[in-house]
């Protein structure tokens, strides 16, 4: 829970306009501290503006060298004056501009759901990877529904309600493990392990700080845009706007209240880890 709070408080301080995701992203990044982010070199597949990588290194106290990539422009931007990569790309997973076999590990946070053609990229990431090298990616799972609290009006479709916030949060898919399995499979890559995390009152605790938030907002822009459009056109991801630490604490505590954090036994996220042939 000690580093849980801290990389909140961190991602918060980052990202003062995003405690939902913020929430969710500590939840997350300590798994995949306690799992253990690789040395050598590596990729970040959809790498964003480099913020989250950046949290992510020092909280692991890790330091492999890492290029990124990711399709938007203006988010490889603020990733490559990050610091954090050796060299960023602006380009579609489906196409990595870098040699086969280059990488040891390939590193890939939330991302992977928000894809619609998913073949080519698997296809690219094995491509890339040297022999035994490992792809370890986080990703929504098949439980992610059934841990969601629903609608606040019991009038209101259950169903419809979940289709929305599929469409705001960009999710594509919702898969388990055999599906992973046999994805990874298809280009060669052996599924080695998965861990589940986002218990349903963690979820739970997610969806009541987005149902205030970014939801608010994705209804006032008419369900049209999704929440990183709307960020910027308030200008609220422009560089410089952080939160000063007196600040996160007490809001990082205040967001972790009263949430169960024991034995659960349903789970709306999965960190896999795959390893290419040999």
């Amino acid at each position: 829970m000690n580093i849980r709070r801290s990389l909140l408080r961190s991602l918060l301080s980052e990202n003062p306009f995003q405690p939902a995701t913020s929430w969710w992203r500590a939840i997350e990044l300590a798994v995949v501290i306690n799992h253990g982010l690789p040395e050598g070199r590596g990729l970040d597949l959809g790498c964003g503006d480099g913020k989250l990588m950046r949290i992510l290194l020092s909280a692991a106290r890790a330091s492999p060298t890492l290029v990124g990539v990711d399709i938007d422009l203006l988010e490889t931007r603020d990733a490559q004056a990050s610091g954090v990569y050796q060299r960023v790309h602006t380009a579609s997973g489906e196409r990595l501009p870098e040699p086969d076999a280059s990488f040891d590990f390939v590193f890939s946070n939330s991302v992977l759901e928000h894809i619609g053609d998913l073949e080519p990229v698997i296809g690219e990431v094995a491509r890339v990877l040297r022999p035994g090298g490992r792809f370890i990616f986080t990703v929504p799972a098949a439980g992610f529904h059934d841990c969601l609290s629903g609608p606040l009006l019991p009038w209101t479709d259950r169903k419809r309600y979940l289709e929305d916030i599929d469409r705001r949060c960009a999710h594509r898919r919702y898969w388990g493990e055999t599906e992973w399995r046999n994805c990874l499979g298809r280009h060669g890559m052996d599924l080695s392990r998965s861990v589940a995390y986002l218990a349903a009152s963690e979820a739970q605790r997610w969806e009541t700080l987005s149902r205030f938030t970014a939801g608010v907002l994705y209804t006032v822009a008419g369900r049209r845009l999704q929440p990183i459009e709307i960020q910027r056109a308030l200008r609220l991801r422009r560089r410089g706007l952080r939160l000063a630490p007196w600040i996160a604490a007490p809001l990082a505590a205040a967001i972790s209240a009263g949430v169960r954090t024991g034995p659960s036994r349903r789970f709306g996220c999965l960190l896999i880890e795959a390893h290419r042939g040999t």
